[in-house]
């Protein structure tokens, strides 16, 4: 993407047509897990919404595996931006509160492609591995946050990397099956806000 000069000389970042094109490939895919689902989702029927021929998707995309791999990219380095951004909010509890919130909106936004993303991991090499890389980073964070409220940082299935392990995929799996089944997210945050701040020692603070 260039830099373009601007008036007072500075330099800001201009998408350029590719990436638009790319963007709007990208925004297609995900309306259409919305409306028909994976396995309905086809390289024709998107390359026909964004209004290009199919040699002309390829340009972006070599099949519709690496354009879900793409996409699921773009949403969990979003999520990965708000648990970071909800790290530095304040206090471990707040920090909690607001991560959770912030994951709840992301299955709330983007529900069909993280779902995509849990479904498709076991057999698709690259989205497992973007998959498991933004579970680690949040994992990252969060053990982070578990040190600040007083877990111990050691090896033991007791420290805070252990812990935040195990908190981190609980959410995974509760956010999935309750935007798998309709359910009510506000309920899922509430039942995994609590459960990690009585995991953390912050239930009663």
């Amino acid at each position: 993407m260039p830099d373009t000069p601007t008036r007072r000389g500075r330099r800001r970042n201009t998408p350029t047509k590719g990436d638009l094109r790319e963007r709007a490939i990208l925004d297609a895919a995900e309306r259409q897990l919305q409306e028909i689902g994976f396995e309905r989702m086809t390289i024709e029927t998107v390359a026909t919404d964004v209004g290009i021929t199919r040699g002309a998707f390829y340009f972006y995309f070599a099949s519709k595996n690496a354009l879900l791999t793409a996409l699921v990219e773009r949403t969990v380095e979003t999520l990965r931006t708000e648990i970071d951004d909800a790290d530095a909010s304040g206090p471990p509890e707040t920090a909690i509160r607001r991560a959770v919130a912030r994951t709840a909106q992301m299955w709330r936004d983007h529900g069909n492609v993280v779902r995509a993303a849990v479904d498709l991991a076991p057999t698709v090499p690259a989205i497992e591995e973007s998959w498991h890389s933004a579970v680690a980073a949040i994992r990252d964070t969060t053990q982070g946050i578990a040190e600040r409220a007083g877990i111990p940082h050691d090896d033991g299935p007791a420290g805070a990397g252990a812990v935040a392990t195990a908190l981190v995929w609980m959410t995974e799996r509760s956010f999935y099956q309750a935007s798998r089944s309709g359910g009510p997210l506000d309920d899922t945050a509430a039942t995994v806000t609590h459960i990690w701040l009585t995991a953390l020692g912050l239930a009663m603070r």
